[in-house]
């Protein structure tokens, strides 16, 4: 982990870079050329066009710093193998989907919803949670490989959060791996009831995720109806979890859920990619 004593190494918040889809097509291309056929051989399903546009869109469409970003990766997916991870490879796994886990629904614009809820005491290692961390967000990338723009909505449970429940060490690794490994695949980060000793840990928190992700950061309290209309106003209320306002009691199905994840297995172990998300192949 020694990226963890490094400087935070996303470039400075500039202007976004306006481009057409012509120039966009241009710029993935000359990533290509930049990374050279043999990379681009030894990794296809991952060195896609969807992802080399999400690694160019949080660059600013810097066809250098997306491939340096890129071969970054490269190098890191050929040590971690995520792509080798399946369901019966998570330890624990019947638990910590409790505490993570991929909703069996989207939201009002059709994004994927992550679930977070770091009370539940992990009863893995720090490194088994990553790798869980990681399996989910293979499963979420495959999944949005035909989705233009950020597809993710991340719900996160802090009601009763404390220090204890969220170790610096883990989410300093957790947001290296998503920020420079699985860019672009968070739409917004709905941080729902934190107390009030969270807001010391956010400004330490908050000083390794990058500005673009950072705004993208909202505060919602179920007991502020004001607060509470980002919710409201993103998800069907009978569909959200009742943690999160929402009016499903429902108690996890632990059963259906791990059927869904093998149905993802499959379809990585088949180098097949999902056509977009649909909420109806969930069930």
């Amino acid at each position: 982990m020694s990226y963890l004593l490094k400087a935070k190494s996303w470039i400075p918040e500039e202007k976004v870079a306006e481009t057409t889809l012509d120039e966009q097509n241009d710029k993935i291309k000359k990533v290509r050329e930049l990374l050279g056929s043999q990379l681009t051989a030894e990794m296809p399903s991952f060195l896609s066009d969807a992802t080399i546009r999400r690694f160019l869109r949080t660059r600013n469409w810097s066809t250098e710093q997306a491939t340096k970003a890129l071969k970054e990766t490269v190098k890191w997916r050929r040590q971690y193998r995520p792509d080798t991870i399946r369901w019966e490879d998570i330890p624990g796994r019947e638990h910590e989907a409790r505490r993570a886990y991929i909703a069996d629904y989207c939201d009002k614009n059709g994004r994927i919803v992550f679930v977070s809820k770091p009370t539940i005491k992990s009863k893995s290692s720090a490194k088994d949670q990553i790798k869980q961390l990681v399996y989910n967000l293979e499963i979420i990338a495959m999944h949005s490989e035909n989705i233009e723009d950020e597809c993710t909505v991340w719900l996160t449970d802090f009601e009763g959060w404390v220090l204890t429940n969220t170790p610096l060490p883990l989410f300093r690794e957790s947001t290296h791996i998503l920020q420079n490994h699985y860019p672009g695949l968070i739409s917004v980060a709905i941080l729902s009831n934190p107390p009030r000793i969270f807001e010391s840990f956010w400004k330490i928190m908050s000083y390794f995720i990058e500005p673009k992700l950072k705004e993208r950061v909202k505060f919602v309290y179920t007991n502020n109806p004001e607060s509470h209309k980002i919710v409201t106003d993103m998800f069907d209320l009978d569909k959200l979890e009742s943690e999160f306002g929402g009016r499903n009691t429902l108690p996890f199905d632990m059963d259906k859920y791990a059927e869904r994840m093998k149905r993802s297995d499959q379809m990585r172990g088949a180098s097949v990619h999902a056509n977009g998300y649909s909420c109806s192949t969930q069930t």
